[in-house]
């Protein structure tokens, strides 16, 4: 059974997890997407989204932070700089994870991990969604307004 074991610990000692991860962050902030397996996608999305919120407080305090956990600088400059401005009205679930079939030599279940907001090819072909009314009326209302609105020939 394995209850209460919250993450997975992927096979490795933590220094070697933490590293793997790590890289891992870095290369999906770098590159927006990447590719690897079912189990090590979701253990980099339950690493990666708490940084990208911390991300949303643009402070030294919050920069360090980030550092800590990624160790490159061109990946902390890249998170604040593009990802934390086009993410800052979500409110979480900044990743996707999407199975992609299984690896030729092994068989292992792969994935392809992306930043939600930066995947230009289901940006564009997402239907664009009509706006609501604010609130909601009887049907009763509807009908006896909608033979007034239609228009009578005017007797010339």
């Amino acid at each position: 059974m394995r209850h209460n074991k919250a993450i997975n610990h992927l096979g490795r000692k933590s220094g070697h997890r933490k590293a793997l991860l790590a890289n891992m962050a870095t290369s999906l902030i770098l590159h927006k997407r990447i590719q690897t397996t079912v189990a090590k996608a979701k253990a980099l999305k339950m690493y990666v989204e708490p940084l990208i919120t911390k991300s949303k407080e643009d402070t030294t305090h919050s920069r360090r932070v980030v550092f800590s956990y990624l160790k490159n600088k061109e990946a902390v400059t890249e998170l604040f700089r593009t990802i934390a401005p086009k993410i800052a009205d979500r409110p979480g679930g900044y990743t996707r994870v999407l199975k992609t079939g299984f690896r030729q030599g092994d068989g292992a279940d792969m994935a392809l991990i992306e930043l939600v907001d930066f995947n230009e090819a289901a940006l564009a072909s997402a239907p664009k969604k009509a706006a609501k009314k604010a609130t909601r009326r009887s049907s009763k209302k509807a009908v006896e307004a909608a033979p007034a609105d239609v228009e009578t020939p005017a007797a010339e």
